[in-house]
């Protein structure tokens, strides 16, 4: 059965804002524009062979939500040169407190980052991307009764720290 979808250009008018603003959600300001990149370049690739096309925009948030995690993985391999690994933790984290306190939303967000990964991602899709369960069940390959508990723990973990 063939499927008629349209021009993959409509469907970049229709959602790179959706995608910019999770890529930038997930991957934070520093890769969030290549997470955004990679993610159309994969629905790209993929277009042509999908067999339905019901949830092109759930389709898409699911490939950048992907993206973001192999951009997590990729940040956590590499390597950081530092001549004294103890000042420059000190430094980050003064700066860092220095930063909370001037702007509250990114407190917030700092704490965000700080989540366990399947429910910082689960809390973003939630209030970010603003997916339903059942999509947001499918972006990381769970169930949606799953999805529910760790959007439910995210919160919950958020709430003991900035409460």
């Amino acid at each position: 059965m063939t499927v008629t979808l349209p021009p993959f250009q409509h469907l970049v008018d229709a959602h790179w804002r959706d995608v910019a603003r999770l890529a930038h959600a997930l991957a934070g300001p520093v890769d969030g524009d290549d997470v955004a990149q990679q993610a159309w370049t994969q629905a790209l690739a993929a277009y042509p062979g999908l067999r339905s096309s019901a949830n092109l925009r759930g389709w898409l948030l699911t490939i950048t939500s992907r993206c973001a995690m192999d951009a997590h993985r990729g940040r956590a391999r590499r390597a950081v040169p530092a001549e004294d690994v103890a000042a420059v933790a000190d430094a980050t984290g003064a700066r860092a407190a220095a930063a909370d306190a001037d702007r509250p939303d990114e407190a917030l967000w700092a704490q965000v980052a700080r989540l366990p990964e399947r429910q910082r991602h689960a809390v973003v899709l939630k209030y970010v991307a603003d997916l339903d369960h059942p999509a947001i069940a499918r972006a990381l390959d769970t169930t949606p009764t799953m999805s529910r508990r760790l959007v439910s723990d995210g919160l919950a973990n958020l709430r003991k720290v900035i409460a």
